[in-house]
C-alpha cells in the first residue's frame, strides 16, 4: 500500500514550489495583482477563470515556478487540490500563503493511490505536500488508508478474496492492535448461525462460510459493534443472476470491507470504546445443496424465514449478524452492506442510503457526514411496508413481491433483529465508484467511512 505518511509533511520553511488555489469568483481580482510574466502565461494557457483552468505560473528565476489552479470546491472539500496530487511533477509544494492544508490534505494523499494487484505500473513519483497542520497530518494519513484498504479490497478478484481472506484480515488487525478473533466455520454455523450456513453451504470447502468477530478495548468502555456484509462473490444462488449483473459481484463484500476499515481506525485511535466487529463471510454460490427459493429458514433470533429470492441473502447473513451483535447490549450498533439495487436507483452511486432508526442518531450521523464531506441521505424505516415482509408460511419473507421500496424493505427486514431501543445505523452503500473523478478513481470506493469516524470520534472521543 501507498506510503502516505511520506505524502504530507510538516512546514517547517523547507523550500517548496507554491500552489494557487484561485476561486472562478476571485480570479479577476487575482489576476489583476499579479506581475505581468504571470498574467503573460495566464493568458498563453488561455487560462479565463473557470473551474478547472490551470497553468504554470513562471518564477523571477529561470527553474522557479509555481501551480495556478482555478477551483470552485470549497475550503471544506477533501478533493479541492486533488487533481493536483496525482498530475504535477515530483517534488515538494505547499498552498501559497503558508497555512494547514486542511482537508485538502486527504484528496492529495489519495490522488497517488493505485491498485496494483494484477498489474505492473510505474511507480508514481512522490509528490509532498506540507502542512503547518501538524497535529492533522497522523489522521488524515490513517482515514486515507482506511480509504485505500476499502479500495483494494472491493477491487481484488473473488478468486483471490474469498471467506478465508476476509478472515485473514481481521487476524491482521488483531495482531496489529491486540484484539482477539473469534470465528465460527462450515458445519459448525448450523445451529448458531442457520441464515449465515444456509446461504454459504454451496460454496467450496476453501470457502467454506463462517463468522468472523474481533473483540478489542475496555470492557468498562461503551460498547460499539460494527457490522459489514461479507458476500465474497454473489452469483444470486438458485436465482441466479445474469452475467451483467454479476459482473461487479467481486464487491459484494464491501460492507465487509467498510466495516474492517473502520474498526481499524477505532483502534488506531485508541478510542476508549469496547469494538466488536463482525464480518458474516460467504459465497453465495450455485451447487446441489444449494439453499433455494421457497425454503423456510431458521433464524439466530428464533425467527422463521420463507426464503422467496436466493439473490437476497444479503439481508439473511446479516440477520443473524445483528442478533449476534445485540447480544451484546451494545451502545451504539453501525452495519455496512451492499444491500440493495433499489437504493442505487434512487440515490445512485455516492450517496449510501441510511436507514437510522433513533433520530438523535440520525442527526448526530448526518451532521458527522456533513462536516467531514462524506455524504450520506437518510430514508425512512415506513412502518406502513411492514405488511410487505408477512409470509404465509412463516414469520417473515426476506424478498416482497412486486419490487416496490426494495431499499426499505430490505431495511426493515433487517429491523426484526434489532431492538427498537438501540440505537441502530444501516448505510446501504455501493462501494463502487463507475466512472474516475480527481482522488476517486473508477473501481472500489469507501461511501460512508469518514462519516461514521467522524460520528465516533464526536460520540466517544
Amino acid at each position: 500500500m501507498t506510503d502516505f505518511s511520506a505524502l504530507l509533511q510538516p512546514d517547517r520553511g523547507q523550500p517548496a514550489r507554491d500552489i494557487h488555489v484561485v476561486h472562478p469568483g476571485d480570479f479577476a481580482a487575482w489576476l489583476a495583482q499579479q506581475p505581468e510574466r504571470i498574467r503573460t502565461a495566464v493568458a498563453a494557457n488561455k487560462v479565463t477563470g473557470r473551474a478547472g483552468d490551470r497553468a504554470i505560473l513562471p518564477g523571477e528565476a529561470a527553474t522557479d515556478w509555481a501551480m495556478l489552479l482555478v477551483c470552485d470546491e470549497p475550503l471544506e472539500s477533501p478533493w479541492r487540490i486533488a487533481s493536483l496530487g496525482g498530475g504535477l511533477p515530483e517534488g515538494t509544494y505547499r498552498l501559497a500563503g503558508g497555512g494547514a492544508t486542511g482537508a485538502a490534505g486527504l484528496g492529495w494523499l489519495l490522488a497517488q493511490h493505485r491498485f496494483t494487484r494484477y498489474r505492473k505500473v510505474e511507480p508514481l513519483p512522490p509528490r509532498i505536500l506540507l502542512t503547518t497542520d501538524v497535529a492533522a497530518i497522523d489522521e488524515t494519513v490513517r482515514i486515507a488508508a482506511a480509504t485505500a484498504r476499502v479500495r483494494d479490497l472491493v477491487d481484488t478478484g473473488a478468486s483471490d478474496l474469498g471467506p478465508a481472506e476476509l478472515e485473514a484480515e481481521a487476524d491482521a488487525l488483531a495482531t496489529a492492535h491486540g484484539a482477539t478473533v473469534t470465528v465460527t466455520r462450515g458445519d459448525a454455523l448450523a445451529t448458531g448461525y442457520p441464515m449465515i450456513h444456509a446461504v454459504g453451504q454451496a460454496a467450496a470447502k476453501d470457502r467454506a462460510p463462517r463468522l468472523i468477530e474481533l473483540d478489542w478495548g475496555d470492557a468498562a468502555h461503551p460498547r460499539v459493534a460494527l457490522v459489514g456484509k461479507g458476500v465474497c462473490f454473489d452469483s444470486g444462488g438458485l436465482d441466479i443472476k445474469p452475467s451483467s449483473g454479476m459482473r461487479l459481484m467481486k464487491k459484494d463484500m464491501g460492507g465487509a470491507a467498510h466495516a474492517l476499515a473502520l474498526a481499524g481506525l477505532v483502534m488506531q485511535a485508541r478510542l476508549p470504546v469496547r469494538l466488536h466487529l463482525l464480518i458474516p463471510a460467504v459465497e453465495n454460490a450455485i451447487a446441489g445443496n444449494a439453499f433455494r427459493p421457497g425454503d423456510v429458514l431458521a433464524t439466530r433470533k428464533g425467527l422463521t424465514v420463507e426464503n422467496t429470492n436466493t439473490d437476497a441473502e444479503g439481508r439473511l447473513i446479516l440477520g443473524d449478524a445483528l442478533t449476534r451483535a445485540v447480544e451484546g447490549a451494545p451502545d451504539l450498533l453501525i452495519d455496512f452492506a451492499t444491500l440493495t439495487g433499489a437504493a442505487r436507483v434512487a440515490l445512485g452511486p455516492d450517496l449510501p442510503a441510511t436507514f437510522v432508526q433513533d433520530d438523535t442518531l440520525a442527526a448526530d450521523l448526518l451532521a458527522a457526514a456533513a462536516a467531514v464531506r462524506d455524504p450520506l441521505w437518510r430514508m425512512p424505516l415506513w412502518d406502513g411496508y411492514d405488511d410487505m415482509l408477512k409470509s404465509d408460511v412463516a414469520d417473515l419473507v426476506n424478498a416482497p413481491d412486486g419490487g416496490f421500496a426494495g431499499a426499505i424493505t430490505a431495511a426493515l427486514f433487517l429491523r426484526r433483529f434489532v431492538p427498537a431501543t438501540l440505537p441502530w445505523a444501516h448505510l446501504d452503500t455501493f462501494a463502487w465508484r463507475p466512472a474516475g473523478r480527481p482522488g476517486r478513481p473508477k473501481g472500489g470506493e469507501a461511501y460512508g467511512l469518514r462519516a461514521a469516524w467522524a460520528l465516533l470520534k464526536a460520540r466517544f472521543g
